[in-house]
């Protein structure tokens, strides 16, 4: 081909002569020496290439290694959307070099329908399935957001079929397809693991510069978590602009930075193996399926159901939830019919004479799974029973001497193809399945002690023979080193390896693996924690696995995964507790603790049992050392568990600990904090005037204009502060001076555009016009607490929402709707744990019976009422229960 000539290939336009890659209408960034090794391959359609031509040709007259250009052809397959184990474009020859296999034409690009989905697997017995799923894509073309699961067994085909459908997809112009992987090895504990991986690799893709632009304006909380698309120079600014997010906001931002992308072109995202996957990427993907804004979306998630179903995942509650609404689709894979296996032997040995019976055989042990049946019909050729003579295939003697020679299932089957790996192959393998899933020859080569060159021959070995492994792709690290990172071409290939191993040499390996990328990462090591930890905790090596777990759960509380972060805090204390106490120790449990305690509040709720738990063991340990700094927060986070288990007396006896710590403080803000939590348990404890001094001096001592720290829960506390002297004010007879000083508290969040603050100020406002007996004003703030609550998962006061929204409704003439929605508001609230305001909330509820004219039921549910904040002393909440039934006491049963 003339260098200066215009082609086409697939989908794709090459310009020579002004150094274009396009795609449709749009250019595909690609480096110049990328482009130059793209060049020389089309220039040579169907000829070998051999690296060092490849080399001559692009680099003349400079040294650099094979890595360099493995590299650039690994952009190049980014680029062009190609799979080195079923290449459409560029395919390579082993240790020799590549050659270009596209069809070349001056004509329109035409789509592309391969066959061959898998290195030596081809799609059988699954048109109906690939067509289905073919349908779901069309919709998402228009503008359907598709939640698609497909599961089966280990084996049968999940990932096979998703690859089908992304090379018929990858024809669709400008389609973005990205992949994630759940890892078993990680399980809970990484949030978002698949999700950031698939990002990861879409951000280094031919849509790079898009990507990151649209993470950056739409979700910048995610791209802080993606070091390697975001120069260091930028984080600084970015942290500062996607500070405090919370796991709503987390949600959002990807959502909209999804239907940003989705807007110009659609996107296929692949989340393989979720029976291993974090909650939080289960959230996201129920927020997306519950998102109503149209978008070119399709969302393909993997799984196996009996390990879903036997281990209780929560993957089962958001399947059920999407598909209870018609939100997504499931496709269930079945095994294989004797049919198709006939139909692969006659593929896999053209023109042969192999007897039905063969296929009955390995249907009988196999019973149709996939990837069992190919093992099997490989074990075949390699022990003889399968031969090839100068004419055919045929069967060494017949099925009934071949029988009692074949494995009876798969794990035997791939440990005889381990058996006949050579013991440097077997080597490689063991490191290999201890570092993971996707493993680097640097990782391989420190756990087993030998050169990552040395690694890499051997893993190219077993990838040129399609086993155990699939093709490199190069990756940097952050050393500056390049490193080829192979992939299991299936977990089971993992799985059994390793668990080959001696324990005591898989001990040591995993803490090879440990210490090397400590070494490596340097003061990015926080990017792996979570690897690192688990490689630790597998090396028996506890205080690195409690040091690195506990960076993990701190990561996690960044991201607001408080479930992840829970996960990893309890493993830590699990770690810590085969230590001998030290002061070290101890500080590592505390923070422990601290993380777990506020992502146990987070996900129960603040009242929930295991609260008290773990702060008042958090207690003791801060008390062993004088001067514990993170002594005021512990008394401070115990206290509030005690104030919403409704235990006043016990809430206000740590408020007054907090009042002593601080006067021994110069900072300004422990004191604020505990002027605020002396305030607020006065108050419901009907010592108003007391309560009022308190909330004054913390409104005294804020510095105007300036939001707080987070110290407790980022509720600014001059707004708290006015939200309580509006409680106190109307128990003192000022109805006027309370309303004033809550909508102070409303302007203040609002300026301040914290949402916490912003929904408990809501919620104060509302109560103060419930007590003023305002139904239409009540019933439109709590409107907005219920929708704000909502929206970032406070279920705490979305509940109480609903209970003042009920009083509203049933106020204003719907009595029997507004007590339906008291009860549920009531049993909600109840489900956290909490006691507090229950009283008064009963008292409501009596209200809206009396308003239905069940007067025997109002009487009895405000006498319930009263005794219950009898128990808790809440007297702030007493003389409108008094009213109550005093009022009661003068009306005739209906």
């Amino acid at each position: 081909m003339a260098p200066t000539a215009q082609v086409r290939f697939g989908e794709f336009r090459f310009d020579a002569r002004n150094e274009c890659l396009w795609r449709g209408p749009d250019a595909i960034a690609l480096r110049p020496k990328a482009f130059a090794v793209l060049k020389h391959l089309v220039e040579h359609p169907r000829q070998l290439v051999t690296k060092q031509q490849l080399l001559d040709a692009v680099w003349p007259d400079t040294f650099v290694s094979d890595a360099v250009l493995k590299d650039s052809i690994r952009q190049l397959r980014e680029a062009l959307g190609d799979d080195a184990s079923s290449p459409r474009y560029i395919e390579t020859a082993h240790r020799r070099g590549y050659r270009f296999i596209g069809q070349i034409t001056d004509d329109q690009p035409r789509a592309q329908v391969p066959t061959v989905v898998s290195a030596g697997v081809t799609l059988l017995g699954r048109d109906a399935e690939l067509a289905r799923m073919c349908g779901w894509v069309d919709r998402a073309l228009g503008g359907e957001r598709q939640i698609v699961f497909v599961t089966g067994e280990p084996g049968i085909g999940k990932t096979t079929l998703v690859n089908a459908l992304l090379q018929q997809a990858s024809t669709i112009p400008q389609v973005r397809i990205a992949r994630g992987q759940c890892l078993e090895e990680y399980g809970a504990g990484e949030a978002y693991l698949p999700v950031l991986d698939a990002l990861s690799r879409l951000g280094r893709g031919p849509w790079a510069e898009r990507v990151v632009e649209a993470l950056r304006r739409h979700a910048p909380a995610w791209l802080l978590e993606l070091p390697s698309l975001l120069p260091a120079a930028d984080r600084v600014e970015l942290g500062q602009q996607a500070g405090g997010a919370t796991r709503e906001r987390m949600l959002r931002e990807m959502a909209e930075a999804l239907e940003s992308l989705t807007a110009e072109a659609p996107a296929i995202l692949v989340l393989e193996d979720l029976h291993w996957s974090d909650y939080s990427t289960l959230d996201l993907i129920a927020y997306l399926g519950r998102r109503r804004d149209p978008a070119r979306l399709m969302v393909i998630g993997t799984y196996r159901p009996v390990d879903v179903i036997l281990g209780d995942h929560p993957l089962k509650g958001v399947k059920r939830e999407l598909q209870a609404h018609g939100l997504c689709h499931e496709l269930p894979l079945e095994y294989l019919t004797e049919d198709a296996i006939w139909q692969y032997l006659e593929r896999r040995f053209p023109g042969h004479a192999l007897p039905k019976r063969v296929a009955r055989l390995i249907h009988n042990r196999t019973e149709g799974n996939p990837l069992f049946m190919v093992n099997l019909v490989e074990y075949l050729v390699a022990e003889a029973f399968i031969i090839r003579d100068e004419e055919m295939w045929r069967l060494r003697g017949g099925p009934v001497e071949m029988e009692p020679g074949v494995p009876d299932n798969i794990r035997q089957l791939i440990e005889k193809q381990i058996e006949r790996l050579s013991a440097d192959e077997r080597r490689v393998l063991e490191g290999a399945s201890v570092v993971g899933m996707e493993c680097s020859t640097v990782a391989i080569g420190a756990g087993l002690a030998e050169p990552p060159d040395w690694v890499e021959e051997h893993c190219e070995a077993l990838v040129r023979r399609h086993q155990f492994l699939s093709p490199a792709r190069i990756v940097e690290l952050p050393d500056g080193s390049i490193t080829p990172r192979y992939r299991f071409a299936h977990v089971l290939y993992l799985e059994v390896p390793y668990g080959l191993l001696p324990a005591m040499r898989r001990v040591e390996i995993h803490r090879r693996i440990g210490k090397s990328g400590v070494s490596i990462y340097g003061d990015r090591v926080g990017e792996i924690a979570a690897e690192l930890a688990m490689h630790f905790e597998q090396g028996l090596d506890y205080p690195r696995a409690a040091q690195y777990l506990t960076q993990a759960a701190a990561n996690a509380t960044h991201r607001s995964a408080h479930h992840e972060a829970a996960s990893l805090a309890r493993r830590g204390l699990q770690a810590l507790a085969m230590l001998s106490e030290t002061s070290e120790r101890d500080e590592q449990e505390l923070n422990l603790r601290l993380t777990l305690g506020v992502s146990v509040m987070a996900i129960r709720g603040f009242a929930a049992a295991e609260v008290e738990e773990v702060y008042t063991r958090a207690l003791e340990l801060c008390e062993r050392r004088a001067g514990c700094p993170q002594a005021f927060m512990v008394r401070w986070l115990l206290g509030l568990f005690r104030y919403f288990r409704a235990e006043l007396h016990a809430a206000h006896a740590i408020a007054g600990q907090l009042l002593d710590l601080a006067r021994e403080s110069t900072d300004t803000l422990v004191r604020i904090e505990a002027h605020r939590a002396c305030g607020v348990t006065l108050v419901d404890l009907g010592q108003f005037e007391e309560a009022m001094a308190h909330l004054d001096t913390v409104t005294q001592l804020y510095q105007s204009g300036r939001r707080s720290r987070q110290i407790s829960f980022g509720q600014d506390p001059k707004v708290m502060a006015d939200c309580y002297a509006a409680r106190a004010l109307w128990a003192l007879g000022e109805p006027d001076q309370a309303l004033a000083r809550v909508e102070r508290a409303m302007s203040c969040a609002h300026e301040l555009s914290h949402v916490e603050t912003l929904v408990i100020a809501n919620h104060f406002a509302t109560h103060i016009q419930q007590l003023r007996g305002e139904a239409s004003a009540t019933q439109e703030r709590a409107e907005t607490v219920i929708a704000l609550a909502d929206e970032y998962g406070l279920e705490l006061w979305s509940a109480f929402g609903h209970i003042y929204r009920g009083w509203a409704v049933a106020e204003q003439g719907q009595a029997d709707q507004g007590i339906d929605e008291l009860r549920r508001g009531l049993a909600a609230y109840e489900a956290t744990g909490a006691r507090l305001w229950r009283g008064h909330s009963l008292g409501l509820l009596a209200r809206a019976l009396a308003r239905a004219g069940r007067v025997e039921d109002a009487r009895s549910t405000v006498a319930e009422a009263i005794v219950l904040v009898q128990q808790t002393g809440e007297q702030a909440s007493m003389t409108e229960l008094r009213r109550v039934k005093g009022a009661l006491s003068k009306m005739r049963p209906g």
